[in-house]
């Protein structure tokens, strides 16, 4: 067994988020081929991560609820790219009303708008200057690369390592601050998915979907 990520955290515990960027339930979000983001046939215990970044790009793209398309919200200020492809888990609201953020793990990157079945083995909490948030740490499915990795003890500790020096530099020429407090493994991922997507479920109560 590899070694434990540095700063690991107690289990199960839930860190709350206190900033929005509108992709709630409340309107029913279309997303380029104007289909509903939300996952349908996700076997139990994965889910399906819709990617807004794909690995290796500095481009800050983030999903128009209004008009379901990608925007570009912003080039990284600091000399850095994503490590991983960065999206959300369709079907998953969290407390400060938006997706649950989520990195899949990718040998190459996928494109931005791409849905992948995924198998969550961690969560990444840090705060910054809205408040606290949490990232799910994920794989592939369909890599058989990554079929024996199922939790954050099974992956190389220098993936961790990398992703936490990301978010901690990435904003740190455009005025702002991050800190990342650590990682959970993949049952306090779970109960955080299991969360959100009571949430959002709830949220779709009595919402007319098109």
């Amino acid at each position: 067994m590899r070694a434990a990520p540095a700063r690991l955290l107690e289990r199960g515990r839930h860190v709350s988020r206190g900033s929005a960027r509108g992709r709630g339930p409340g309107t029913a979000i279309r997303f380029l081929s104007a289909t509903l983001v939300y996952a349908q046939g996700v076997e139990r215990g994965l889910i399906e991560v819709v990617v807004e970044i794909p690995r290796g790009s500095r481009n800050k793209y983030e999903l128009d609820k209004d008009r379901g398309v990608l925007v570009l919200d912003r080039v990284l200020y600091s000399s850095v790219h994503y490590p991983t492809d960065y999206g959300f888990v369709s079907g998953t609201l969290a407390e400060d009303g938006d997706a649950l953020d989520a990195l899949v793990v990718v040998d190459e990157p996928t494109f931005p708008g791409c849905h992948i079945v995924a198998r969550p083995i961690g969560v990444l909490d840090m705060t910054d200057e809205k408040g606290p948030d949490q990232k799910i740490l994920a794989v592939p499915v369909g890599d058989p690369r990554f079929s024996s990795i199922h939790d954050l003890h099974d992956i190389d500790p220098h993936w961790l390592r990398e992703i936490e020096n990301f978010f901690q530099t990435y904003k740190a020429l455009e005025d702002k601050w991050t800190d990342v407090v650590g990682w959970e493994d993949a049952t306090a991922a779970e109960k955080v998915i299991v969360q959100a997507r009571e949430l959002y479920a709830s949220g779709l109560e009595g919402a007319e979907l098109p």
